[in-house]
């Protein structure tokens, strides 16, 4: 969706508050392609801050399914979009300015919700994703998932340089 900043920018008192839908059903990254299965609409409050320069702020959330980081399965993750922006809308201005963020979800008079949705869920994805605290993840052999049973593997996670370490560990143990 693309709002129109003019008004804003014509008359320097004039604020855009509106709830605007998410239209974005997949994200879109390096690491994958990810589902949204839930989406609030997201509140945008636009104002002028003087000297060509907007403040943008806005709350929503959205739900997303991603693979658990140790047993691949589907987890929904909800994710909050809560942010507070300062950005320029002189072209002159360089864009490494100390106290304006970045600005690509703006075009002239035009402002991309979409891009700026994007932006969000960028900083703000997770970095562990785990089903549950005690995942036990997969097998390194057969790929069994761990958590729904155990598999006839054997255990070579063991390495025979360490024995020696492992028998004192054995030898001081208390019963």
């Amino acid at each position: 969706m693309v709002l129109d900043l003019s008004s804003v920018l014509s008359e320097q008192h004039n604020t855009i508050e509106q709830t605007v839908p998410v239209e974005m059903e997949v994200f879109r990254c390096e690491t994958g392609k990810f589902e949204l299965v839930k989406k609030s609409d997201l509140s945008l409050c636009i104002a002028y801050a003087g000297d060509k320069k907007l403040e943008i702020s806005g709350r929503g959330k959205v739900t997303a399914v991603i693979p658990c980081d140790r047993c691949l399965a589907e987890v929904e993750v909800e994710i909050p979009l809560s942010f507070r922006r300062k950005v320029s809308v002189d072209l002159d201005v360089p864009v490494a300015a100390d106290d304006l963020d970045e600005s690509n979800y703006i075009d002239g008079y035009n402002f991309d919700v979409e891009q700026l949705v994007y932006n969000e869920l960028l900083a703000g994805w997770p970095t562990k994703i785990l089903c549950s605290e005690d995942c036990k993840g997969i097998c390194s052999v057969c790929g069994q998932n761990l958590n729904e049973g155990t598999c006839d593997c054997e255990d070579t996670g063991l390495d025979p340089r360490m024995s020696v370490i492992r028998d004192v560990f054995k030898n001081f143990k208390e019963v």
